[in-house]
């Protein structure tokens, strides 16, 4: 399915909250030096998981984070959320306790706190009866707890949603985001992904990929600002302009075959010739067999300078959901760096082992 579109959305503002630190800067910095935020567990904040090591948002924690105020069951996830959420309404300019029907937040996700969930599960196993659990710590078990915590927070009282798209779920949050604003039904739309690191959620993955050899989890969340590039305020400038969304689902077992076709799609449906593409990236997926098939594919398609100039998203170990969202984060950090605003394209793919792909087209800067 392609959705090309000549009113294309503009990028004007984003942050992360990641391994590398709570702001934008710290994650841009970590992005440009390459520098792994991978690293041993501390026995004393996390129970046993399936490894020993993670990357983890360091000194995070959303009750010390955003005060103890509507924080008491807010698990890790939400929290993080809202952090970011928090951080890129004060960069344009939003004040808190200001309510903004206006405003659409889209968010990203796997399937929310899988911690959350187990440990409501174990409540109700391990309690007098089924129903003697934490009545607060029911909402957090819900997919969507977070986008709408992050809304009621922060008073966006535009549209809300919650994409779950497994590792895919980056572009789609973003079609999601350019469809409120074509359709008018937000004026600038907050879109990120978040996941958090658990025990519970490692085992799961660990599980998941038939327990073997024990993946480094990462956690935290990637945000950006979407809107109109002719509703944008004076003085807020456009990092870049989102020109295509393509998805595909492969069905004979040549995954690289199938980001080849949709990156293929995505150009020829905004007019886009290989050689325009200053760097296109993946979400570092491996398949069965150890295959780096998004880097296969890219590097046919655009060669070894364009697909090396932004670092994998698997230095951040195992995102899940938010991989595509912080590689996305990753170009706009390594074209910041690279004085590219206004020139060129860039291309983000993302596959997951059940055969989904998907691609989404930035133009660097202003809308052509």
């Amino acid at each position: 399915m392609s959705t090309a579109t000549p009113a294309a959305p503009v990028i004007s503002a984003w942050t992360a909250i990641s391994p590398f630190g709570h702001d934008r800067g710290s994650f841009a910095d970590g992005i440009r030096t390459r520098t792994s935020p991978v690293s041993t567990l501390d026995t004393e904040r996390w129970t046993r998981g399936p490894g020993e090591t993670a990357a983890t948002v360091p000194g995070f924690e959303p009750r010390e984070f955003l005060g103890s105020k509507g924080t008491r069951a807010m698990n890790r996830v939400s929290g993080l959320a809202v952090a970011a959420a928090k951080h890129l309404l004060a960069d344009i300019g939003v004040e808190p306790g200001d309510e903004r029907d206006d405003i659409g937040f889209v968010l990203g996700t796997t399937t929310g706190s899988v911690q959350s969930m187990m440990d409501l599960t174990r409540a109700s196993l391990t309690g007098d009866k089924p129903d003697h659990v934490e009545p607060a710590a029911v909402p957090g078990c819900v997919m969507n707890c977070a986008a709408g915590q992050a809304a009621i927070w922060h008073g966006l009282k535009g549209p809300n949603a919650t994409i779950a798209a497994g590792r895919t779920t980056g572009p789609h949050a973003l079609n999601y985001a350019r469809r409120l604003l074509r359709t008018g039904r937000a004026t600038r739309v907050l879109c990120g992904a978040a996941e958090e690191y658990s025990p519970a959620r490692a085992w799961v993955e660990h599980h998941r990929r038939g327990g073997g050899d024990p993946v480094v989890i990462g956690e935290g969340c990637a945000m950006f600002l979407l809107e109109p590039a002719e509703l944008r305020p004076p003085g807020r400038r456009v990092l870049g302009t989102l020109e295509g969304f393509e998805s595909r689902v492969c069905l004979d077992g040549d995954l690289a075959g199938t980001v080849t076709v949709a990156v293929r799609k995505l150009l020829a449906a905004a007019g886009v010739a290989p050689e325009q593409v200053w760097a296109a990236t993946g979400s570092g997926f491996t398949d069965s067999r150890g295959e780096p098939v998004e880097t296969v594919a890219l590097r046919s398609l655009f060669g070894d300078a364009a697909v090396d100039r932004v670092p994998p998203a698997d230095l951040l170990g195992d995102t899940a959901s938010a991989s595509a969202m912080f590689q996305l984060a990753a170009v706009l950090s390594v074209a910041g760096s690279a004085g590219r605003a206004g020139a060129g394209h860039t291309v983000v793919t993302t596959c997951d082992d059940d055969g989904s792909v998907a691609c989404t087209l930035l133009r660097l800067g202003e809308p052509a």
